[in-house]
């Protein structure tokens, strides 16, 4: 790809974001019209009905599907390019079973009745706790396989953890939560979780977009980018902190969401010359879309049910993805 259409590439996953989120605003059970809603969001009165669906339930969610699915597209394209593996994920480190094992034992305990951030507090405290343990497992001089294993180890251990909550839990009206929880979902998220989120899905962004010409050097082997001058182990760091601090607030605020961070870089890789620098600008964005456009579909397939996002991107991406490794694999022969 050249330098002339990777920002063509970059214009054109902006606007399908745009695209997206307004569609993402138009939509719900409300039934305003376009031109009601946005009357009602850019000067709607307060206190109005309408105004509060635009501005207390759709621009939230909507928000949250770019924060979510940019944090969840670019953490995966940094994974796989640290470990040079198509198939690694943001999953693979154990943040998102942690995070998911905080909140369930939110659910659990009941702090999340009492107290309305708890859940997503418990989790991102989960997904610090595995940050924690994963860096002491895989120790400073750790490459990338002891990254993987040590990843594997906090995931099922978290898994689990959560499996033996749900097992004990009493209450059968709790384990339901639970399990509707460990879903995903971005309904009936206000801005309390959007403010939450952001700081963190921010610090995260940054770190890992800075780790681009880390990860270009990476694609020579690890010997070629240590003799070009990169810290192997500063960026094994700042990756792990970079995703964790993202995907633990994505987890937090939203639940399981699967295969974004699979998929999306799976399928833009080609597009910019499988280079890993340009992939994570890239992935960010058609993350944002991925997420969007899977929210947008949740309210038209199943208006009247709750459908959840994280199954959604499970039907759809699992067979996308088996299709892109079938195909890889003929061309390969």
């Amino acid at each position: 790809m050249t330098a002339l259409r990777f920002p063509l590439l970059m214009a054109l996953l902006g606007a399908l974001v745009l695209v997206l989120f307004v569609l993402s605003m138009a939509f719900g059970p409300a039934g305003l019209t376009p031109g009601q809603s946005a009357a009602a969001l850019l000067g709607g009165e307060a206190g109005a009905a309408e105004t509060l669906v635009m501005r207390e339930i759709r621009l939230p969610r909507a928000s949250l599907a770019v924060l979510v699915g940019a944090t969840l597209g670019l953490s995966g394209a940094a994974l796989q390019g640290y470990l040079r593996n198509p198939l690694a994920e943001p999953g693979l480190i154990g943040v998102s079973g942690s995070a998911a094992l905080g909140a369930v034992l939110a659910l659990q305990t009941g702090l999340a009745a009492a107290f309305a951030l708890a859940l997503p507090l418990m989790a991102l405290g989960g997904a610090v706790l595995a940050v924690l343990v994963l860096l002491l497992l895989a120790g400073p001089g750790g490459g990338a396989f002891t990254l993987i294993l040590a990843g594997i180890a906090i995931s099922a251990l978290a898994g689990a953890l959560v499996s033996l909550v749900l097992n004990l839990s009493p209450n059968p009206f709790a384990a339901t939560e639970m399990v509707f929880w460990m879903m995903g979902s971005l309904a009936d998220r206000s801005f309390l979780h959007v403010w939450l989120a952001a700081p963190f899905v921010a610090l995260g962004g940054v770190m890992l977009l800075a780790l681009g010409r880390g990860l270009d050097a990476l694609t020579l082997g690890e010997d070629a980018a240590a003799a070009l001058g990169i810290g192997l182990a500063r960026l094994r760091l700042v990756l792990v902190l970079g995703v964790a601090a993202g995907v633990g607030a994505a987890t937090a605020v939203a639940g399981a969401i699967g295969f974004v961070g699979l998929v999306v870089p799976h399928l833009l890789r080609p597009l910019v010359g499988a280079q890993p620098s340009r992939l994570l600008w890239a992935s960010m964005l058609g993350g944002a879309a991925m997420v969007l456009a899977a929210d947008i579909a949740v309210r038209l397939i199943a208006p009247e049910r709750d459908l959840k996002l994280g199954v959604l991107t499970a039907i759809v991406g699992a067979p996308l993805f088996l299709h892109l490794i079938w195909r890889t694999r003929r061309e390969g022969l």
